[in-house]
């Protein structure tokens, strides 16, 4: 295995593991914050006690994402240095943004809430987790945009460098305007956070679920399961929407990935949707493919079903991107995401009828179903970046010509091997915090110690 190899293989480790937090504190922070506030507004401890209980889980995850998002940007500048030097002056600006602005913000609001109770009054505290519960979401604003310009390069210009031997080249930017309005990173933004709303939502009901499967604090688990509940069928909706809206811009910006994404071959008009497909890459071509609606994947990607959709063939084979990696995850994140979007709809209907406890098939169901979300946000992420390449940058850099010039294989390998250690140990560590806080319940008096201890000791 070569340096470029083993990179991404790490990179792809390190990204992927990290982005196993991110989405639960998306979505958790907001829904602690919405328990916070209907406190305040109605007096009722249970709300806080709720608060107190899924914002203990929350720290716990936050902590843990914190920790495994620092060496990624490391490794911008190590394994991926001719990157960093190639497109540095445009990809650095949003992310020094996030760290300036939004991170600064998360960081000290979490700490007004964590140490603030009873130290505050109700309305400044829950202000506290709301101005946490925007910061990261406004953290991943500034990060997908990054990642948005990446797959949709605008605002850049090539500059030729003079006098240095070892750079001839790079990307500058020329309007900072069209990066921070890309429409692919707006888009991919929505997407990305709105799944990162299902997953808390999933994770909620599942450990409800288990809680009322044991007839634990029945109240304070039915008001969480419906909330969330809630907030997993209304994030459901929109990430089908976004996800929709998502594909017609492939269309517009990454044809490629598209054909790769339908393992559509040869260019058509009138394009249909196959619902059973096995692409073979090796052959080019399909080595099954029945059951196909005329004309839908055309209307789909361009709202018009008679357009045409390049095919593969029409691309040449160093820039196709694998295609049986992207075609398969796309189609089971969208198997997973219509499933989860039926599960929140009985999750819903159950607990407004009031008959969750009537029902604990359907309790039993959602502790294991705390996965789905997680599965499909990794898929998701394997179509974006896997169909996105050979590119690092699309049209514009190569992955192959981003990787470092002064890293060699040992270095990568021990250090690939040191981080799969380390984040596995972390990954341990986590789902051992999660599961034995989580299994502890919520504290039971009304005026419980004050935080740290309140909230379990884990900060």
């Amino acid at each position: 295995m070569d340096v470029l190899t083993l990179s991404r293989l790490q990179f792809a480790v390190t990204s992927m593991f990290h982005f196993i937090f991110v989405p639960l504190t998306l979505g958790l922070s907001v829904l602690v914050a919405w328990m916070e506030w209907r406190y305040v507004k109605t007096g009722d401890e249970t709300w806080l006690r709720m608060a107190r209980f899924w914002g203990r889980l929350f720290l716990i995850n936050f902590a843990l994402g914190i920790v495994t998002g620092i060496t990624m940007e490391f490794q911008f500048g190590m394994n991926w240095a001719e990157y960093s030097k190639y497109v540095g002056d445009i990809f650095g600006a949003p992310l020094a943004i996030e760290a300036t602005l939004a991170f600064f913000l998360e960081s000290v609001f979490i700490g007004v809430w964590i140490f603030g109770w009873n130290r505050v009054s109700k309305k400044m505290h829950a202000f506290a987790i709301t101005l946490v519960a925007f910061a990261t979401n406004l953290s991943a604003l500034w990060i997908l945009l990054a990642n948005g310009w990446m797959q949709n390069p605008v605002g850049a210009r090539i500059a030729n460098i003079t006098g240095n031997p070892l750079i001839t080249q790079r990307a500058e930017m020329a309007d900072f305007m069209a990066v921070l309005t890309n429409s692919y990173g707006w888009i991919k933004f929505f997407h990305t956070v709105l799944s990162g709303y299902l997953v808390a939502a999933f994770f909620v009901t599942g450990v409800a679920a288990w809680h009322l499967l044991r007839k634990n604090e029945t109240e304070l688990f039915r008001r969480s399961f419906k909330g969330a509940a809630v907030f997993g069928l209304v994030s459901g909706l929109l990430v089908m929407m976004t996800g929709d809206f998502h594909g017609v811009e492939i269309a517009k910006v990454q044809p490629a990935k598209l054909a790769a994404m339908e393992a559509i071959w040869d260019t058509q008009k009138g394009a249909p949707l196959s619902v059973f497909v096995m692409p073979d890459s090796a052959n080019e071509g399909n080595a099954l493919e029945f059951v196909t609606i005329p004309k839908l994947g055309s209307l789909l990607a361009y709202r018009d079903p008679d357009a045409e959709i390049k095919g593969l063939k029409d691309f040449p084979r160093e820039l196709r991107p694998p295609v049986e990696p992207t075609f398969y995850s796309f189609r089971l994140m969208v198997g997973m995401g219509m499933l989860m979007f039926l599960l929140s709809m009985v999750g819903v209907y159950l607990s407004f009828r009031g008959r969750l406890d009537a029902a604990p098939w359907f309790l039993k169901l959602m502790i294991p179903a705390i996965g789905l979300p997680y599965i499909a946000g990794q898929l998701g992420w394997i179509v974006a970046e896997v169909g996105r390449q050979p590119w690092i940058v699309y049209g514009m850099l190569k992955t192959s010509d981003a990787v470092s010039r002064s890293v060699d294989v040992t270095q990568v390998l021990v250090s690939l091997i040191a981080f799969t250690l380390l984040y596995g140990s972390l990954g341990v560590v986590d789902v051992y915090l999660l599961a034995k806080y989580a299994r502890k319940g919520p504290e039971k008096a009304a005026g419980e110690a004050d935080a740290p201890e309140a909230l379990g000791g884990v900060v």
